[in-house]
Formats: C-alpha cells, sequence, structure tokens
C-alpha cells in the first residue's frame, strides 16, 4: 500500500488577509472606551426611569476592525438608526438586535408575564421600528452625556435601516470601533451595537486617543441627583448677631436687672447672619406690618466654590 501524504492546506488567503488589514490603523482608543464603560453605567439607570423595569447594562467588548467586519456579524433584520455625530461631523450606527427590540417591545406593551423564549426571526413592524427609535434616542442622548465630558456632541437619528450587509457607514475596508454593550431587561437579554467609523471622529481623535489617567469621568447621575433633592430639604439653625463684645468675667457677673449693655452700633446698622458658625450674610433690620421683626438680606459674606461637572467613583 503506498501511503497519502496530508494535505497542504492553502494559506494564501490568510496570507493576503493579513497584508491587506496590515494596511489598515487599528490603534486603541482609550479615552473612548472609558467613555462607553461609564456609559454603560449612567445608561442603566436612565433605562430603568425610561422603562419602569430594572435593567443591567454592561460593557461587553470594544473592538477595533474594518467597517465590513463589523457589520458582517450582524443578524438580519436588526433595527439600524444610521445617526449623525453633528459637531464631529460624521455618521455612526447604532444597533438593536432582534432579541433586545422584542424584549423592550414586550416590556413596554405590559408582556412582563410572557415567557422569555426565543423569538423568530421576522420582519419588524411600523410600531415595532417606532418603539426601537424611541428606545434609541433615550440612548443617545445620555451618549451625548457621557461625551460630553470629553468632547461635546450631539446625536441625531437620520433614518432606519434593517440589512446590516447594505448599510454603508464607510468605504468597506476603512477602520472603525465597535462598541457592544449587554442589556438584561427583566431577564429579557440582547445586545446594542454602536458602530463608528473613523472617519466619524477623525476631528477629535487626538483627544479619544489619549490615555485617561484620573478616576473621575461620568457615572451613575442618580445617587447624586437624589443626595441634591435631600440635602436641598435639610433644615439648618440661621442665627442674626446684632453685635459683639468682650467682656471680663467680673463685669458680667456683676450685670443687674435694668441695666444698658452698650454694642456699639446704630440703629441702621447691619446685622451678621451665621450658620454653624461661619458668617453667610449681612441683613438690615426692619418691621412687618404685624409687629414682628424681619431682616433684608443686603450683602453676600461667601463666595460659591466651582465644582467641576464630575462625578467621583
Amino acid at each position: 500500500m503506498t501511503s497519502r501524504q496530508p494535505p497542504i492546506p492553502d494559506t494564501r488567503a490568510v496570507e493576503e488577509l493579513i497584508v491587506e488589514r496590515a494596511k489598515l490603523s487599528y490603534a486603541r482608543l482609550p479615552m473612548l472606551e472609558v467613555v462607553f464603560d461609564r456609559f454603560a453605567l449612567s445608561l442603566a439607570q436612565t433605562l430603568k426611569s425610561y422603562l419602569g423595569a430594572m435593567v443591567d447594562v454592561s460593557l461587553s467588548k470594544v473592538d477595533y476592525l474594518s467597517c465590513q467586519d463589523a457589520l458582517k456579524d450582524q443578524p438580519n433584520p436588526s433595527l439600524i438608526s444610521v445617526t449623525t455625530a453633528e459637531e464631529w461631523g460624521g455618521t455612526v450606527a447604532v444597533i438593536l438586535r432582534p432579541e433586545l427590540l422584542f424584549g423592550i417591545i414586550e416590556i413596554t406593551f405590559g408582556g412582563r408575564t410572557a415567557s422569555v423564549g426565543e423569538k423568530k426571526s421576522r420582519n419588524f413592524t411600523s410600531i415595532e421600528k417606532r418603539v426601537g427609535q424611541n428606545f434609541t434616542d433615550t440612548v443617545l442622548r445620555e451618549l451625548s452625556g457621557a461625551f460630553a465630558k470629553v468632547s461635546p456632541v450631539r446625536f441625531e437619528i437620520s433614518h432606519l435601516e434593517t440589512n446590516p450587509k447594505a448599510l454603508l457607514l464607510a468605504p468597506p475596508t476603512s477602520a472603525c470601533v465597535r462598541a457592544t454593550l449587554s442589556v438584561d431587561i427583566e431577564g429579557r437579554r440582547g445586545e446594542m451595537v454602536f458602530v463608528l467609523p473613523n472617519t466619524a471622529f477623525e476631528t477629535v481623535s487626538h483627544i479619544l486617543s489619549q490615555q485617561f489617567t484620573g478616576g473621575q469621568l461620568g457615572g451613575d447621575s442618580g445617587w447624586r441627583l437624589k443626595m441634591t433633592d435631600m440635602l436641598n430639604l435639610t433644615n439648618v439653625p440661621v442665627t442674626a448677631v446684632l453685635g459683639q463684645s468682650s467682656l471680663s468675667l467680673r463685669e458680667v457677673l456683676g450685670w443687674a436687672p435694668g441695666q444698658v449693655l452698650d454694642l456699639g452700633l446704630r440703629v441702621d446698622d447691619p446685622v451678621t447672619l451665621t450658620c454653624a458658625g461661619e458668617k453667610i450674610a449681612l441683613a438690615e433690620v426692619g418691621h412687618r406690618k404685624n409687629g414682628r421683626i424681619a431682616l433684608k438680606l443686603s450683602d453676600k459674606l461667601y463666595h460659591e466654590e466651582e465644582t467641576p461637572d464630575v462625578f467621583p467613583d
């Protein structure tokens, strides 16, 4: 018997692919990754209010690849919102995978009791597209807020598509960034995919490519809003100080009823308002029609500190 030689694999296609991809720039964008990571945290709180349901959002991965590779793995049909990044002058895509869209529709129309199962692939109705577009609008407003701390941008949906293979955001071989978010809405899991061609953010690429060295950028703002509301309702004692004078203990012990204390003040001199021992304002003394003493604020004694628009971790 003659021994058979093992087949030799043809690697020319792989070599050509390596050469082709070597021509493309897949440099990481650390600042962009941080923005999407913090965006996922803040989005969960926003979607809880929007859907009235428990929502968990996490950033699954950020890929650097060509536009054609970023879109070829997406199911057909998918609800694709072709979006204009106004300040950047580019176009990006937000893709709702079918399982996520159907989960959103069930929650929106009161289908919480429906069993969570696999949905058959089919075309979307006009109502389903509208629900998906409204959901995406809410997500994009939150994304604009996340980018506001790095490079302000407003996202506007121009039109909807359903076939990823027919979508043309940029030349197929041009580089892009694909961020995938995993969304869980009361057990209904799905993915939302953001495809950002490099040509869409070319004007701010120098910012997005910077290394992130701090610990403050975006985050879940829900706790801060709640804390602000609670602080605004807090009662604090405010004291009106007419005047102050230094006296010896002998003089104080020698006080008797009817004795007049000279504070060295005139009738029109302002009084000082204090809170927790800190001077906060000056006020003029007056009387109301009911005979009670009233104060008219005349000057502020403290300076408001500028708080950076960040949320500490």
